[in-house]
């Protein structure tokens, strides 16, 4: 009988496996090792870019699927969200969306988020790290946290002042709290209602092209986003120059300033406003009053260009990076002029800009005796449970002067509001500092003047820091007397009376 033998070569006599079949098993390893090669690429090192792709609808869908936190104002929302009934399950909505809309910007479905709601989107959708519960789970489940809240540091009496006072102009309001840097009312006109285009229908395109071609800019913040020639109210910061330096130590002594005063180097007087700034040897006080360009620009010229320019930085001038935690726009004094343009710029001409925003600080520095705080917008961000995520802290900026000066300037401005040119910020049984100022632009400055209005104010027989500091720029207005006593100068005083009277 004829054995059986087992094929192939396998041990124990198991059938054994042709070239050709481990040929098509080590294929298939290959096959195998490759696919998770890939899906390691895809899933980890591509993730990021794949989910920010522009194609990618993933995450704005999941976005809008549920409520967005809110925005608040004490204890009050100014911002909602409501069903759409569309691909999108929510989309924004605003309570009074004119009145806040210089801080809260806005969040679309079709044009992204300004301030507000895109410096805190992470916290507001819901994506920021800091609202997860138990992290495990929330890995496993991938389940979308709901929206944290931010609450701003607005006083809402202040900023229904500040639009109030605005009207129908172009122009801008900010109001600080001198000794903690809190932003009290921040507000542009015209404004515009950030909820008219927060979904993606035809409506919503319609309502922000029609924004986007509107001459007078409503999306403009010109609180934060826009600079102006900052005229005499610049005279603050270098009155604080000349006295900090030692060139002027008594404001009631005469100074050396000439009359007329020409720019050094050229044969251009440095002409004044009134008057009565048109004779040699006026006092710091006196000067300041009445507003004269003469001996301020003078005293600019004596302080020279580095102690002008370190006082203004000292108040917020060329800081790129002044986050709050939105970024303004950078205020600006020049570091390298000769000395007219010294002159020019102690007086807020040339190349000198500001933010209302850093004017502000100006004068709440000046109430605060010298400490400049850093300003800010956000009180705290908490979870949908309104649990403390972060509390925000009052920092100093910087230590712009001293004390001693800031007394005397603190004296200068109030005897502005008293006997000069900001008579229309008196506020009975109040304490009021101001300084007016009228600036010039345009080519051969044939523009309108802007209206400016710095001031701070507090109760009659308080020694305490102020609680209240205004900037105040009218930068177009149909009025016959465009200057800063005449226009800005009532918007502050009805500001600083909204909080005094709180």
């Amino acid at each position: 009988m004829a054995r059986i033998r087992p094929r192939g070569n396998g041990p124990q006599g198991l059938p054994g496996i042709s070239v050709t079949g481990r040929r098509a098993g080590t294929f298939c390893l290959l096959l195998i090792a490759a696919l998770c090669v890939q899906a390691t690429r895809v899933q980890v090192f591509e993730a990021r870019r794949l989910d920010h792709n522009s194609a990618n609808q993933r995450l704005t869908v999941e976005r809008y699927s549920q409520p967005r936190g809110n925005i608040l104002v004490g204890a009050d929302t100014v911002t909602g969200s409501a069903r759409t009934g569309g691909r999108y399950d929510y989309k924004r909505t605003y309570t009074d969306g004119p009145l806040y809309a210089a801080v809260t910007g806005f969040a679309s479905q079709g044009y992204g988020n300004t301030q507000l709601e895109g410096i805190e989107d992470d916290l507001l959708t819901g994506a920021d790290s800091r609202l997860a519960g138990w992290a495990v789970w929330d890995a496993v489940s991938r389940g979308q946290n709901p929206g944290g809240d931010v609450y701003t540091t607005l006083d809402r009496a202040a900023q229904e002042a500040a639009m109030r006072g605005l009207g129908s102009q172009k122009g801008a309001v900010a109001a600080i709290e001198p000794a903690t840097g809190r932003i009290l009312a921040l507000a542009s006109t015209p404004s515009y209602d950030p909820g008219s285009f927060a979904g993606s229908s035809s409506a919503d395109q319609t309502a922000w092209n029609r924004l986007q071609s509107d001459a007078d800019q409503p999306m403009l913040n010109r609180a934060l986003r826009q600079t102006y020639p900052p005229g005499s109210t610049f005279k603050v910061v270098t009155a604080a120059a000349a006295l900090a330096s030692g060139v002027v130590t008594d404001v009631d002594a005469p100074t050396a300033a000439p009359y007329p005063y020409v720019l050094p180097g050229t044969t251009t007087p440095l002409v004044n406003d009134t008057t009565a700034c048109d004779r040699p040897g006026l006092s710091l006080d006196t000067a300041m009053v009445s507003s004269c360009n003469s001996v301020l620009g003078y005293l600019g010229v004596q302080t020279g260009q580095d102690g002008v320019v370190a006082m203004a930085e000292g108040f917020g001038f060329n800081d790129a990076r002044l986050d709050m935690p939105v970024r303004p726009a950078r205020s600006n004094v020049d570091t390298t002029m000769d000395q007219s343009q010294v002159a020019l710029s102690s007086i807020g001409q040339f190349d000198t800009a500001a933010t209302p925003l850093v004017m502000a600080m100006v004068a709440a520095g000046i109430a605060n005796n010298g400490t400049v705080m850093r300003p800010q917008l956000v009180d705290k961000l908490t979870r949908s449970d309104d649990t403390v995520v972060r509390r925000m802290k009052p920092a100093i900026y910087r230590q712009a002067i001293t004390p001693e000066v800031a007394g005397q300037v603190q004296r200068l401005m109030t005897d502005v509001v008293d006997n000069g040119t900001g008579r229309g910020a008196r506020i009975g049984g109040a304490v009021v500092g101001g300084k007016t100022g009228t600036a010039q632009h345009g080519v051969d400055n044939s523009g309108t003047p802007y209206a400016w209005f710095i001031s701070w104010a507090k109760p009659a027989g308080s020694d305490a820091v102020p609680p209240v500091a205004v900037a105040v720029v009218i930068a177009d207005s149909d009025a016959t007397d465009v200057t800063g006593g005449a226009l800005a100068a009532p918007i502050a005083r009805s500001v600083m009376q909204a909080v005094l009277g709180r």
